[in-house]
């Protein structure tokens, strides 16, 4: 079994999980930074990884279109490319097709699109996606799906999500057809010796089609289950609606992933519904514009406040930049466009989520999650 429960909240869907890859276990709730093209923005694969993060997350889409499987391949996996030590998940690239692309037609066996790079076309199909993530030897492999987009009709959400399923279990095939799951010397599971697929439901804002995704999917048997197509412009009670149908219809002994979400407060009311695994691009892309999450709530460093400032960004903080540096300093790099001081923000805006993490599962682990979860939203 590639996912165990370890502890459960009593009063809420809460829980701490291990989830086992080839390279190495995970302990969830776990929060992924993006590193799309394998490298998350100004920070080194050893800092992200030092920091606490033992998987990250790249994106399929990119990495085909530069620098390309055929470069990839020639040092035998992403991991080793990148010379990041921990895991590595790939999402399919679907979001990216659809958010990206300069044009995108959907066929029942694959979506064609321009590359947003050179314009050059090509075809993806849920097998050939199966088979560039296996060339990147994904420690987490995505399906290819088909992202609706906000404000999408219902015949066209039942549609791309009929067009979901299809390919899900495509993705399968390609991926059971393409396994080599014989045990080694070094690893006797197949967990190990394997990579893992998760499918991703989707449904856009219909709460009959998300129940509809999660509920077919479920009997799919995949490593674990992705929630997609939410934190694109919707309110927050239609996010958290959409995520309780989701998560609730989906087994409870697989590890469940929502995709792109979120804020901290978003993390904390996901984990209560039951979801053990998130990624998003905010706390970096926050810090390289100066926004910086802290025990206070979220600060702009650029505030004329902190020019004089002989404190640390957030003296609770015990990130390198907190501990080495006063605010006054990092607003005065950060005005000075010194890629250092994104640096900074980048290491302490991560740092700040980890450290959320390691919050959560503790208060799970100590049953006061639930009050943990009431006192928190606030700030965020």
């Amino acid at each position: 079994m590639a996912f165990k429960i370890i502890n459960k909240d009593v009063r809420t869907a809460a829980r701490t999980g291990l989830l086992e890859t080839k390279n190495g276990m995970i302990e969830t709730p776990v929060f992924m930074p993006v590193g799309t093209i394998g490298t998350v923005k100004s920070l080194s694969p050893f800092e992200i990884y030092d920091e606490g993060f033992k998987i990250m997350l790249s994106n399929t889409y990119h990495l085909f279109l530069r620098p390309g499987t055929d470069v990839i391949e020639k040092f035998g996996s992403l991991r080793n490319f990148t010379g990041y030590k921990g895991s590595i998940l790939t999402d399919s690239g679907g979001f990216q097709i659809f958010s990206l692309a300069k044009f995108a037609k959907i066929k029942d066996e694959g979506v064609e699109f321009m590359s947003h790079i050179d314009g050059e076309t090509h075809f993806f199909t849920p097998e050939r996606v199966i088979e560039i993530q296996q060339t990147l030897d994904s420690d987490i492999m995505m399906q290819l799906d088909v992202f609706s987009g906000p404000g999408a009709k219902r015949e066209k959400a039942e549609k791309d999500l009929e067009t979901t399923l299809r390919w899900a279990e495509k993705s399968i095939a390609a991926k059971n057809a393409g396994e080599d799951v014989r045990p080694t010397a070094e690893s006797k599971t197949a967990a190990k010796n394997g990579r893992l697929l998760f499918l991703i439901t989707q449904g856009n804002f219909f709460e009959d089609l998300r129940e509809k995704s999660a509920r077919i999917m479920s009997g799919m048997d995949a490593d674990g289950y992705a929630i997609g197509g939410l934190a694109v412009g919707e309110t927050k009670e239609t996010m958290l609606k959409m995520l309780e149908i989701a998560a609730s219809n989906l087994p409870e002994n697989k590890p469940r992933y929502l995709m792109g979400v979120g804020t901290p407060s978003d993390i904390v009311n996901a984990v209560s519904l039951g979801v053990d695994m998130f990624d998003c691009v905010l706390p970096t892309r926050n810090a390289r514009n100066g926004f910086v999450f802290t025990s206070r709530g979220t600060v702009n460093i650029k505030n004329s406040l902190y020019k004089s400032e002989t404190l640390p960004i957030d003296p609770e903080c015990g990130c390198f930049c907190c501990k080495n540096f006063s605010a006054a300093y990092v607003r005065h790099a950060f005005m000075s466009r010194e890629i250092f001081a994104q640096r900074l923000l980048t290491a302490h805006n991560l740092h700040f989520y980890q450290n959320l993490i390691l919050r959560i599962r503790r208060s799970i682990e100590n049953g006061s999650f639930y009050d943990f979860s009431k006192n928190y939203s606030s700030l965020f």
